[in-house]
């Protein structure tokens, strides 16, 4: 599979956006260089069509005008990974959850370790909201872009979704 991706600087720190044939496969944080990348051969591109949508969205998204994700995504994991990720999905703006709830959510009531491995592992940060994930005693837990970057995406939803 061919992969593109550019890097843009966020408020909540610099990103590496990766898109597929078929969408976005990744909202990275924390890497040094191309050579860090998940996705193997990716090539930098940021004319590209997904990346570019990307950018948009996600510039709405800091700036307060965008609640929701339009551009197409492609999630790359196993079965279990992917239900855990489509589980992100239905945490609404500006809600968050416990990996216990999540676990619930998705038929898997015994599974909150597994649930929070597959949590870990998404690569599609912020589309797929992996941010609105918390202890269940209501503590920031880790976060690929750190605890820092997780507790301003809540902060930023928390006050926009009041008004």
């Amino acid at each position: 599979m061919n992969y593109a991706y550019t890097v843009m600087p966020s408020p909540a720190g610099e990103m590496y956006l990766v898109a597929s044939e078929k969408g976005v496969a990744g909202v990275l944080w924390n890497i040094k260089n191309p050579e860090q990348l998940r996705f193997k051969g990716a090539r930098q591109d940021p004319s590209n069509p997904f990346l570019l949508q990307l950018m948009d969205e996600l510039k709405e998204y800091f700036a307060g005008k965008r609640t929701q994700f339009d551009v197409p995504i492609d999630m790359q994991g196993t079965e279990f990974q992917k239900k855990v990720w489509r589980g992100l999905l239905s945490i609404p703006y500006g809600k968050t959850t416990s990996y216990k709830e999540l676990a619930e959510k998705i038929g898997r009531p015994s599974a909150s370790r597994a649930v929070g491995m597959a949590n870990g592992r998404n690569p599609i940060s912020i589309l797929v909201p992996c941010h609105r994930v918390i202890g269940a005693n209501g503590t920031l837990t880790g976060y690929a872009g750190g605890l820092k970057s997780k507790d301003f995406l809540l902060t930023l939803e928390k006050a926009l979704f009041r008004h």
